[in-house]
């Protein structure tokens, strides 16, 4: 198969272009590197085509969606308060750079997207487990430009025909995340913090809880979501996630363990649209397509931490949002 993975070069695509090179597919990336980094390309991912393009240009996207079979859209501006900040940005290259994407494939007769959604998409609704037909008021811009992409997704498969999956991403972690970049996410911000004998910065009590996800979980439900018939997923949504809440708190406490010695941590005001709790229901997915998280949070912690105590090179972040 001849795969494209936007945002091939962050933290979720060097890892799901490092897999779908060692099974044998062609692949190609489009990345503009504003997050991403060639750092992340060194491995089996350094075999994969390089194209050096951006979302917002429509001769970049057509280039790459070129003879190409499935898409894998990762490609993204993360972090709620990087989009709180510079809402226009984020509604550019999340909402009308995936349309853009979309109008792309239906041209060049590709056979599948599968699109990274948000967990961020269920916005104010507080009941749990999060559920795929149930979502609330989105609390941020980019919440609202990820929900808006998934509305075109299902839009391309309704009047277009074009075969589009939404996968539900929720707080992927592991090797290569970002540590050091202002949106950086919590684990790998808490483990480098913890290695370097620095203050952890946590805004709120530490008792909010997130679905935690670790890397190859993930790219498990991507592969499941790439290869299942098209009756099964066409313009469907899913939830991709372990379907097991983790406090903050209960992270830092493993992290202190694998330290060996107390943390010091910042407890600081919440952030204006962060939500309090995250849960998903896995079950439609599981259902479905097969998807079964393998790795626990706490071995997916406890790879991450042996990664950065091995790996002193730049990382970088991702370019999808959870």
């Amino acid at each position: 198969m001849r795969y494209l993975v936007t945002g091939g070069a962050g933290f979720i695509g060097s890892h799901l272009v490092d897999r779908l090179v060692i099974e044998g597919h062609e692949v190609r990336i489009l990345d503009n590197l504003s997050t991403g980094t060639l750092a992340n390309l060194t491995g089996p991912a350094a075999e994969a085509e390089l194209l050096l393009g951006d979302l917002r240009s429509t001769e970049d996207v057509a280039a790459s969606v070129r003879d190409i079979d499935v898409i894998v859209h990762l490609g993204a501006l993360g972090s709620v308060p990087r989009s709180v900040a510079d809402p226009l940005t984020t509604h550019d290259v999340n909402a009308t750079g995936t349309l853009r994407l979309l109008l792309a494939a239906r041209d060049a007769e590709c056979e599948r997207v599968v699109f990274a959604a948000s967990s961020s998409t269920y916005g104010d609704d507080r009941n749990l487990p999060k559920i795929e037909d149930r979502c609330g008021q989105p609390l941020s811009p980019y919440a609202t430009s990820k929900l808006a992409a998934e509305h075109y997704c299902r839009q391309a498969t309704e009047l277009y025909g074009l075969t589009t999956v939404r996968l539900r991403f929720f707080n992927v972690f592991g090797p290569r995340q970002s540590a050091q970049h202002v949106y950086a996410a919590a684990i790998p911000r808490f483990i480098h913090a913890a290695r370097n004998f620095e203050p952890i910065t946590v805004h709120g009590d530490g008792e909010q809880s997130r679905d935690f996800t670790y890397i190859d979980n993930n790219l498990d439900g991507i592969a499941l979501a790439a290869a299942a018939p098209a009756a099964t997923v066409a313009g469907n949504v899913y939830n991709l996630a372990c379907g097991r809440q983790t406090t903050i708190n209960s992270v830092l406490a493993h992290i202190a363990e694998l330290h060996e010695q107390p943390l010091v941590i910042d407890y600081q005001d919440p952030r204006p649209a962060d939500v309090r709790h995250s849960l998903a229901d896995i079950s439609r997915i599981t259902e479905a397509l097969g998807y079964e998280p393998t790795i626990s949070v706490a071995d997916g912690i406890d790879r991450t931490w042996q990664a950065a105590t091995e790996d002193t090179t730049p990382v970088g972040v991702s370019l999808a949002g959870n």
